[in-house]
């Protein structure tokens, strides 16, 4: 619930503390006096968007601070730590929670959430948990089909939710296919033409059939081939210097001359000894590199003009394939995947018969969770009616009936059913959509009365009501009143009202009021008790605070509402 909030600088409220607690707080006020600035700094704290215009005139920001009591261990904490922020323990498992918003005059808006600054979002996700808020907009709204089949959904409780559930999944899994059979159906040509091309290019790799690394090698082929008597030269010298046949000293004698000269004169001098196994390392050494050229050598005579022309033919079969993918790498990424991606696409017409066959599975699957939703609907449609009717000759309708209809509709995610609510307003009328046939006062005590029965089943811990009593007043605003104390002994509720019949049922009175200096309005909230509270409904009953007959007439209320 809502323990206090505190506004500034929002419309023509200067600087106000509102002490809200549990049971029935009505506030009321002079017209003009800023009560409907109470109602838009709680849409500012539940994440509503923000309006420059709410900034009082001359002030560079508006301000609205709030102060909760949520559970410390349940949902709503916990969202607030997830947020970022936390709650303040004080004591019975119960935490305080404080919420901020700040809107400058230039538009720009922050929030706090716990503390800590959040997302307007955070705080409207917190609302959806936090309160319920009905003003003149929302007495519109219940025209809206969509809304008539949410307050059946919400009056429904766990079997409506879980059938609804049901039907949602059930939905969701058709729709996916429905809409993947689809796009093949759609994109039947394309992916023909995908087909045909994706097949000429692996047909045209795999002829070439290329290997990792292949052009990089024939290049390096092409080039020892093109420069292969150059390279037979430099060998062949090397190779001469080494070891030859001719008389010419080489490398290999020369080293072997060497070795045996220091074997020979080794045993007088240890010294020397040490480099007989050096020369004879170099002299194997030499031998290795003769060795190997020899075998260059007789490689580069196998080479010749015919092996070139091979290699330059490959090399160009390979160059087609570069530049079609660039690298060769890309070709035979090509080859892998394409290969598989093939596979796919000349798998459409058996696919497409799977997916057929799947979605009429899915079909009959979804057929059956919308008539269950259908059932529970319907059922859950005649006692909702018949609790409003009850409601409603408890709020001075003593002859109307209230009558909700479910009939086939759209399908669509949340069904396929259209939600009708009817009202009857006296005997022999037919019922007629609330919609069309209910007035302002009737659509009012409507709204009222089922929010009443929605809360046995799906109790909301705040509500909100913005004027719930217009066009209404005498008798029938006394029962709005009776019944909004009623629905205050499960839940807080918070009245912004004009009606002192309604305001005499409040335990928390509060009023908006208005000062002016000549020059700039400014509002504050005061908490009214005793003669002061009499005075205010006396002003609400005949615009005279101290009008005898009004004020006995207030009194009169107060001891009605404690009867």
């Amino acid at each position: 619930m809502i323990e206090e909030m505190r506004l500034r600088g929002l419309g023509v409220i200067a600087e106000a503390t509102l002490p809200m607690g549990p049971g029935f707080t009505a506030i009321t006020g002079e017209t003009g006096a800023g009560k409907t600035m109470v109602v838009t700094g709680l849409g500012l704290l539940l994440g509503q968007r923000a309006d420059s215009g709410a900034v009082r005139a001359g002030a560079p920001q508006a301000s609205v601070d709030g102060v909760w009591i949520v559970d410390e261990g349940g949902p709503v904490a916990e969202r607030v730590r997830e947020a970022g922020g936390d709650v303040e323990p004080i004591g019975g498992g119960r935490s305080e929670l404080y919420l901020g918003r700040v809107l400058s005059s230039e538009g720009r808006s922050r929030a706090s959430v716990g503390g800590r600054p959040a997302p307007a979002a955070v705080l409207a996700e917190l609302a959806e948990q936090l309160i319920v808020v009905h003003g003149q907009s929302d007495q519109l709204r219940l025209k809206s089909a969509t809304a008539q089949r949410d307050a059946l959904d919400r009056f429904g409780g766990p079997e409506i939710t879980t059938a609804r559930d049901r039907y949602r999944a059930a939905f969701d899994a058709w729709r996916a296919v429905d809409a993947e059979l689809t796009q093949l159906d759609a994109d039947r040509d394309a992916r023909r033409r995908e087909a045909d091309d994706l097949r000429g290019r692996i047909a045209d790799i795999e002829a070439v059939a290329p290997q990792p690394g292949e052009d990089a090698a024939l290049a390096e082929r092409a080039e020892k081939l093109a420069n292969v008597e150059e390279l037979r030269a430099a060998a062949a010298t090397a190779h001469d210097a080494l070891s030859n046949d001719d008389e010419l000293p080489d490398a290999v004698s020369l080293l072997a001359e060497a070795r045996r000269a220091i074997e020979r004169s080794a045993a007088s001098d240890t010294a020397l000894a040490a480099f007989v196994e050096p020369l004879a390392d170099l002299g194997y050494r030499a031998a290795d590199l003769v060795t190997g050229l020899s075998a260059y050598l007789a490689d580069l005579d196998e080479s010749g003009p015919q092996e070139l022309a091979a290699v330059e033919e490959r090399r160009a079969a390979l160059g087609g394939l570069l530049r079609v993918h660039g690298t060769l790498d890309e070709a035979l990424a090509l080859l892998e995947s394409g290969s598989a991606r093939l596979m796919e696409l000349d798998d459409d017409g058996d696919r497409i018969e799977r997916l057929r066959a799947q979605r009429d599975e899915l079909a009959e699957a979804l057929d059956a969770a919308a008539a269950e939703l259908t059932a529970a609907r319907t059922a859950a449609a005649e006692r909702l009616g018949a609790a409003v009717t009850a409601e409603l000759r408890e709020l001075a309708l003593p002859d109307a009936r209230l009558v909700v209809t479910v009939e086939p509709g759209t399908p669509s995610v949340s069904g396929r059913d259209d939600v009708t609510i009817l009202l009857a307003p006296h005997p022999g009328a037919e019922p007629r959509p609330v919609a069309k046939g209910a007035s302002g006062g009737e659509l009012s005590r409507v709204m009222l009365a089922i929010e009443v029965v929605i809360a046995g089943t799906d109790p909301v811990p705040t509500f909100v009501f913005d004027e719930v009593d217009a066009g209404i007043g005498g008798a029938a605003a006394i029962e709005v009143g009776r019944r909004l104390a009623r629905l205050a002994e499960t839940s807080q509720v918070i009245v912004v009202t004009h009606l002192a019949q309604v305001a005499a049922f409040a335990t928390n009175h509060l009023t908006v009021v208005k000062s002016n200096d000549g020059s700039v309005t400014a509002s504050s909230v005061r908490r009214l008790e005793g003669g002061d509270r009499e005075a205010e409904m006396a002003r609400l009953l005949s615009g005279l605070p101290d009008s005898g007959a009004a004020i006995e007439h207030a009194r009169e209320l107060l001891n009605l509402s404690r009867s």
